[in-house]
């Protein structure tokens, strides 16, 4: 049975510690977000192809607390081009000059 990827590698993070390290992970990371040991939980488990999230501030709280960069928590990165790309088609478009592939 194949399994749906999680959302966030708070897994992964943690299965790379010692079974002793990871019992004590799990009774104080929710203590050090300020969350019940559920709602942690509930975080452990959001599948890639769901519409939950974790809120930014715990996001960026694991990821410190993980030794990650920012924005590496995340399975999949988002991916979006920069503002003033869209903000120049748009201008494009207003003018007349048709974007690419438009």
């Amino acid at each position: 049975m194949i399994e749906t990827p999680r959302k966030y590698k708070i897994n992964d993070y943690l299965h790379q510690l010692a079974v002793k390290d990871y019992r004590k992970a799990i009774q104080t990371l929710p203590k050090i977000l300020g969350i019940s040991l559920n709602t942690f939980h509930n975080y452990r488990n959001i599948l890639e192809n769901e519409t939950q999230d974790i809120p930014y501030e715990k996001v960026v709280m694991m990821e410190q607390l993980f030794g990650m960069a920012p924005g590496s928590l995340r399975t999949q990165p988002i991916e979006v081009h920069n503002l003033k790309d869209f903000l120049l088609t748009g201008l494009k478009n207003q003018s007349g000059i048709t974007s690419p592939g438009g």
